[in-house]
This record gives structure tokens, C-alpha cells and sequence, in this order.
């Protein structure tokens, strides 16, 4: 097992300070417990913030770092600043109401982003301080978004995950976000990225192809060519440590106690922390309308709500609290008595004993967030439930909905529905009971945090390693190479390297500075320059004839080496099948608003840049599939380019041009080829063996050089000129 660095906001302790010294303690919680156990086994480090040692002094911070050291933990100190405006500023007044769809909550300026930026850097600086070749980075969660980009480009040959522990929003939702561009790419740094559910990684998926253009197909994206992986893996917690402690002597005692004091009654939970995202007041309203509703009830209810305090430093949160005190001292008071109240609310922190001897007395358990990315709380109960009793009734909004389906499922933003829904969990048989409990305990126990922790960290030591060749800083050396050459031969792909791709396919024609710096490099001693395009024989007359470059046509099937030469086709190329696929791809022109079909000599192309890009890379793919089983063994191929699907003739490739272009050549001429989409790879796998190949963009890649893309091109082939 490789070493294991972690990275996260908190470290996964906990500094107490008395009168007695500082001590540093392990914290309890799922992520901590899940990771441990690899933590130590690999000899790995955890990097994250300690949490407020401002007051300790001189002596006490050394007692405190030599404790965490014991524990491979390394401290990254927050100022108090840092902690206002990255922690509960941008992360937490920002991204936690955007993932959780509560955009009314975002301040109208991100005035934080900067110290959430500069945050993220000085973790990734930290990071980069303790890394040794062969660890695997795992980042967790929406506080350090960028790090995994940062890492990338610090270390570009490590192995990096990152999780993402909230829901990820829809498309719609996430592009409201002013630096919502930023935050993707940064995520994009991980080699794999993992989310609680598969609808969260729907929508950072269609979030990918909404901001950046990148398809997602099955579970892989490309870009900054490497293969990013996504995937969802559903959290798990430590399911036997709760089994064990419901069945301890004094939990079971608590137990006891408890049901004693709600005899003649039946006993409702809920625990959450106070956050707005845990429909909290709509669980107190389902409980107010069934005893409105159902005056049976009344006296027989008693729900104890516990709400663990948290983040009390931001505003929304103390105007929280105060709405959920003014709903329970309502509800007391409408349906209380001198001796009992239905509503017992405890606004505190409770430990695992308290809270597993809460979740086995209770009848039913309230889990009913308006959003959450999993809800850990829904499984502690169950495994807390060795008796194979109780009822849980889950928000279908909760992550963890996707795998507790005999939960009794509720819209939250349903009162009333809720207030049925308590209803039949209060009347529903002990059969019944026992049976949903059982299947929900068997799905907790089998997808514990531990399966958890393997079953990401197994699928990202899975992924390859980035090759070495493809980082951009590499134009560079190859630059180096094309001065020193004696000669050169320059092959260049048009559309995508020389000029940025345009709407439609005739609003991409040369701008002067493309043809003067084209007109340079034919005079440039020494040097032949040649258009490799997927362009018709037509628009390269038209764009490029006044120039002394030699002109490829249609991917190579047309070429004229030598200008004044006339156009010479490859022999025994077929068009035979046009009039079979023309109606196809005319077909999804016309059910497809905005996209076209365009017609070469040997190919036909469908144009889909103008379209919505969902839409057009669904279309996309699916016409890609049609093609391929109903011409699988035809005389044509189907290639998938940069918003287009291109369908030719078999045989047809820009390759086939570097055979004729390169007959004759002379001793120590340097070929290279520069090129951006799939059809440039076939160009680059015939160039020669000490050839010079060069990717612009962010594309997988056979190319050992690349460039980010048509401004980085003309950037790469003036500095020739000036060499």
C-alpha cells in the first residue's frame, strides 16, 4: 500500500486545554474512523487545521505539535481572518447554501474568494512539503476546491483524489456562481472524483459540459491530457462500534431510563446539527399537524429534538436557531400540559454512548433534511437497532435515500405528507417493522466507512498515472529543438491550432495576423510549411492560396504539395455510401435546433457548436452509436471531433500525408505536426521516429509536447521566427 497523505479542513482531533496542560484528542467521527486505520498502516500524514490555538502559549503549542506529530498529523494554523473569510465566508456563506440549493443565502459579492483561493494555496504548499514520490493525495471536501489543480501543477505525476462530502448541485444551480469556472478546474487536478451519490455526479458532469465543453463519457473525462475519473461511493460509517455500544450494559440502562420516562407514550428522535440545511422546522410543523389533525396523539407523542450547535459565528445561523425556539415554544404551547410537552428540545452536543442509547429507545427517528449529501445520522440509527426495531422516516432529498429504500420516504417540503407519513410509521406493524429494519441493517453493515475507504482508494490506485510528456511547460524543449533544427518541415492542422473554432464552419477564414505570420514562416530559411485541414479543396484556395504553403485537404484525400500544382485525390477512395448516411445525419440536423450537416468530397459532417451542450453531446453520442452498428463493417469510419461527428471513408487519415510530403526530404529535417482534435493523431502516429509532435489543447494525446490551445500556437511558431 502506497503512503497515504490526507488532506481536509479540521484535522481529525480534537486540543483541550485545563488546568492540568493541553492534550490532544482523536476525534469520533465516520470520516476519522474510516480513515484511520490506512492512515497508520501506510505511515502516511494528515494535513488540516487543528482548529483555535490562539491562547495556548509558547509552550503549550509545542506540547500540542509534538502530540500531533506522534499522530502524523501536520497543523496548518488559520488566522483569525482566514478563519472568518475562508472558512465561514466563502466556504461556508458561499458553497454550503449553493450546494444545498438555498442560493437566496449567498451574499450578492463574493468578497471572501480571494482568502479562499490564497487558503487553498497555502494548503497545497503544505501538501507539496511532505509529499514523496509514490504517495497517493486524498482531499476532501468543498473547502479546498482548488487544491487538487494546485497539486497538479506542483506535482504533476502524483496520484490524487479528491471527495466531495455535500451534494453537488445541478448544473443550473452551480453556474449561478460567479467562480464557478475556477472551482471545476480545480477539482479537474484529481485523478479521480468521488461523490456520495450518482445524481451528484450527474450534475457535476453536465456542470463540466455546461462551463467547459468537456463530455463525460461512462465515467471519464479528458482533459489536460489525462483521463479524470468520476464516480460515486456512498459513505459509509462504523457500523459495528455502534452495534457494539447498543448492546453495552450501560447503554442499555440509558435505554431503559429512557423509555421509562415516555411510558404510556411513543418516543420520537431527531438529531441534527442547527443548520438550516436539516429541515428541522418542517419536522416540528409535520409534528404540530398531526396532533392538530389527529387529537388521539395528543398526550402519547413525545419527540425529543436534539440540535448540536454549529457554526454560531455565522448570521444565518443564529436567526435559525431563534426561528426553530419560537416553533417549539408554539407547539409546547398549543398542545403541552402542567406535566408533559410533546416537544423536548435539547440544544447541545451529545457523545456516541448518549446518542446510541437515544437512537435504540426511540420508536421512530425523524431524518428529514431539505438537502443533504448523505446523512450518517439515518445509519447510525439502524446500526444501533440490533433489536431489529424502530422506524426510520427519511427526507428522499438525503444521500443516503438512494440506499434505504425501506425507509419510510417523505418530501420535506411536504407538511402534510410528513404528518401521514409519521402517522403510519407510529401504526405500522411489528412485521412490517422488522423486516424494513433488518434489510436496512444489512445494507449499513455490508457498506460500512471501511468498504467506504477500500472502495475509493482500490479505484483510484487503479487509475494510470498522468504520463511525463504532457505538460504544457514542454513547448518549451520543443521549441528548442525546432531552432536547432537544420531544417524544418512544419505540418499544420487549421482549425482548433491556427484559429479558434468558430459557430459555423465558414466563419473561421484567416485574420491578417495568421496569414503574415504564415507568410514569415515560408520565408523562414530552410523551412517548408505545410496546412494539414479537414477543410474542403474550395475554402483552402480561397483562405490560403496567395500563400506558399503546400495545402492537405479533407484529412489528406485531397493534396497539392507544391502551390500552383493542381488538387490530386488518394486512388480507390469510395463515395458510394453517402447516399445511405446523408439522410441519417440530415435526420438529427432536423430534430437538433441549431446544428448542420456539412458535405466533403468523401465525408459528411454533423456540426453541433451552436447547440445547447447537453443536448448536442447526448445527440452526439447517440449518433455515433446508430452509425456504428449499422456501418460497423462498412467502407467508412465515424471520428468524433470537437463539437462535430465526422463520418469518411475508410482509409482516409492525415497521416497518409506525411508519406508524400517527407519523400526526398533532406538529411536532418525536422518534422513537426501540430494539431488539436482525434483526426491530428493519426498525423501524429506516422510523423518519424525522431519526429516532433505537438497537441494544442487539452485532449488526450499521443503528442510528447503540448500547448493550451490557438493562442499558445501562433505564441510558439513567432518565438521561432525570432530564434
Amino acid at each position: 500500500m502506497s503512503r497515504l497523505l490526507l488532506v481536509s479542513n479540521r484535522l481529525p482531533v480534537t486540543v483541550k486545554a485545563d488546568k492540568d496542560g493541553v492534550s490532544v484528542v482523536r476525534s469520533a467521527g465516520g470520516l476519522a474512523t474510516g480513515l484511520r486505520g490506512p492512515h497508520e498502516r501506510s505511515g502516511g500524514v494528515w494535513i488540516g487545521w487543528p482548529g483555535d490555538v490562539s491562547r495556548l502559549t509558547q509552550a503549550q503549542r509545542a506540547s500540542v505539535e509534538a502530540q500531533l506529530a506522534e499522530q502524523r498529523c501536520v497543523p496548518l494554523y488559520l488566522s483569525a481572518g482566514e478563519v472568518g473569510r475562508y472558512y465561514e465566508g466563502y466556504s461556508n456563506r458561499v458553497l454550503w447554501p449553493l450546494c444545498h440549493y438555498l442560493i437566496e443565502r449567498i451574499p450578492r459579492q463574493d468578497r471572501d474568494w480571494e482568502v479562499y483561493r490564497k487558503v487553498n494555496e497555502r494548503f497545497a504548499d503544505l501538501v507539496v512539503r511532505h509529499y514523496q514520490p509514490g504517495d497517493t493525495i486524498w482531499v476532501h471536501d468543498y473547502q479546498l476546491m482548488l487544491v487538487p489543480a494546485l497539486l497538479r501543477a506542483r506535482l504533476p505525476q502524483a496520484r490524487i483524489g479528491y471527495f466531495h462530502h455535500i451534494p453537488f448541485p445541478s448544473s443550473e444551480i452551480f453556474r449561478t456562481l460567479p467562480r464557478r469556472a475556477e472551482l471545476v478546474r480545480g477539482l479537474l487536478g484529481a485523478d479521480l472524483i468521488g461523490f456520495h451519490t450518482h445524481t451528484y455526479v450527474r450534475h457535476f458532469a453536465n456542470s463540466l459540459m455546461k462551463l467547459l465543453g468537456l463530455e463525460t463519457v461512462l465515467d471519464q473525462v479528458a482533459y489536460g491530457g489525462r483521463q479524470v475519473r468520476l464516480g460515486d461511493f456512498p459513505m459509509g460509517i462504523d457500523a459495528q462500534a455502534f452495534e457494539n455500544l447498543a448492546n453495552d450494559p450501560g447503554v442499555l440502562e440509558d435505554v431503559r431510563v429512557h423509555r421509562e420516562r415516555s411510558t404510556g407514550q411513543r418516543l420520537l428522535m431527531g438529531v441534527d446539527r442547527l443548520d438550516y440545511t436539516k429541515g428541522i422546522p418542517q419536522r416540528l410543523l409535520a409534528v404540530q399537524r398531526l396532533l392538530e389533525r389527529e387529537p388521539s396523539w395528543r398526550g402519547r407523542l413525545r419527540f425529543v429534538q436534539v440540535a448540536v450547535p454549529s457554526r454560531t459565528a455565522v448570521e444565518d445561523y443564529a436567526t435559525y436557531r431563534d426561528k426553530v425556539d419560537e416553533l417549539v415554544g408554539r407547539i409546547n404551547g398549543l398542545y403541552g400540559s402542567v406535566h408533559n410537552v410533546p416537544v423536548h428540545y435539547l440544544y447541545r452536543s451529545f457523545n456516541e454512548r448518549q446518542l446510541t442509547a437515544l437512537y435504540r429507545a426511540a420508536d421512530v427517528m425523524l431524518v428529514t433534511p431539505i438537502r443533504d449529501g448523505m446523512n450518517l445520522v439515518a445509519k447510525e440509527f439502524c446500526a444501533a437497532r440490533p433489536d431489529e426495531d424502530g422506524v426510520l422516516v427519511l427526507s428522499e432529498f438525503a444521500g443516503s435515500a438512494d440506499e434505504m429504500g425501506d425507509a419510510v420516504m417523505v418530501n420535506p417540503y411536504d407538511v402534510e405528507g410528513m404528518a401521514d407519513a409519521l402517522q403510519a410509521a407510529l401504526e405500522m406493524s411489528e412485521e412490517e417493522r422488522r423486516t424494513r429494519m433488518r434489510n436496512l441493517r444489512a445494507r449499513v453493515k455490508e457498506c460500512d466507512v471501511h468498504w467506504w475507504v477500500r472502495s475509493f482508494l482500490d479505484t483510484l490506485e487503479a487509475v494510470p498515472t498522468p504520463p511525463a510528456h504532457v505538460e504544457p511547460a514542454q513547448a518549451e524543449a520543443a521549441l528548442v529543438r525546432m531552432r536547432a533544427a537544420p531544417n524544418l518541415l512544419l505540418l499544420l492542422d487549421y482549425d482548433g491550432t491556427l484559429v479558434p473554432f468558430a459557430a459555423r464552419p465558414e466563419l473561421a477564414a484567416p485574420d491578417e495576423e495568421l496569414r503574415e505570420l504564415l507568410r514569415r514562416l515560408t520565408t523562414r530559411p530552410n523551412t517548408r510549411v505545410h496546412i494539414v485541414s479537414g477543410r474542403p479543396t474550395e475554402t483552402l484556395d480561397a483562405w490560403l492560396g496567395g500563400l506558399q504553403v503546400g495545402m492537405h485537404a479533407e484529412h489528406g484525400l485531397w493534396s497539392r504539395p507544391t502551390p500552383g500544382e493542381s488538387w490530386k485525390a488518394l486512388e480507390g477512395v469510395s463515395t458510394e455510401w453517402k447516399p445511405l448516411v446523408r439522410p441519417v445525419l440530415e435526420a438529427f440536423a432536423a430534430r437538433v435546433p441549431g446544428s448542420l450537416v456539412e458535405e466533403k468530397s468523401a465525408s459528411l459532417a454533423w456540426h453541433y457548436r451552436q447547440v445547447d451542450r447537453v443536448l448536442g453531446a447526448r445527440q452526439a453520442r447517440e449518433l455515433r452509436l446508430h452509425l456504428g452498428e449499422v456501418f460497423a463493417h462498412g467502407p467508412l469510419e465515424v471520428l468524433a471531433g470537437d463539437m462535430v461527428v465526422e463520418v469518411r471513408a475508410r482509409g482516409v487519415n492525415k497521416g497518409r500525408v506525411v508519406g508524400r510530403v517527407t519523400e526526398g526530404m533532406a538529411p536532418g529535417t525536422l518534422v513537426v505536426a501540430i494539431g488539436d482534435d482525434r483526426t491530428d493523431e493519426d498525423l501524429f502516429a506516422a510523423l518519424p521516429e525522431d519526429g516532433l509532435a505537438i497537441h494544442a489543447g487539452h485532449k488526450e494525446t499521443r503528442a510528447g509536447y503540448r500547448v493550451s490551445g490557438p493562442a499558445e500556437v501562433r505564441k510558439l511558431l513567432s518565438a521561432l521566427l525570432e530564434g
